[in-house]
């Protein structure tokens, strides 16, 4: 039995919805993956923040403690927030306006 015009592009429909479909489906995964690797680089600039500006630690430590879903208090039970080594860390623009002046 011969297959009529009309099944043929039916196939055809069928067969590019399915191609669009794994397009979308990798663009999604693309766009999650960018954005876990946006929030990872954004919380390890925090925990460096936090460790030279006691403001940021204080932030930090705020934030970890008013974590509402169970499972993400439990992955920071035994973590320590770091520790500052000094207090908040000068702005860079502050620096240069001084110009050395007392």
């Amino acid at each position: 039995m011969a297959e009529t015009e009309l099944e043929r592009a039916e196939k055809r429909y069928a067969q590019a919805k399915a191609r669009l479909q794994g397009l979308k489906n990798r663009e999604a995964t693309r766009q999650r993956k960018l954005d876990t690797r946006r929030k990872v680089i954004l919380g390890g600039a925090l925990l460096d923040l936090a460790e030279r500006d006691s403001g940021a630690a204080a932030m930090l430590d705020r934030l970890v403690r008013n974590l509402t879903r169970e499972q993400d208090r439990k992955a920071f039970a035994d973590w320590t927030a770091p520790s500052t080594t000094t207090s908040p860390a000068p702005i860079a623009n502050d620096a240069a306006d001084d110009n050395g002046a007392s």
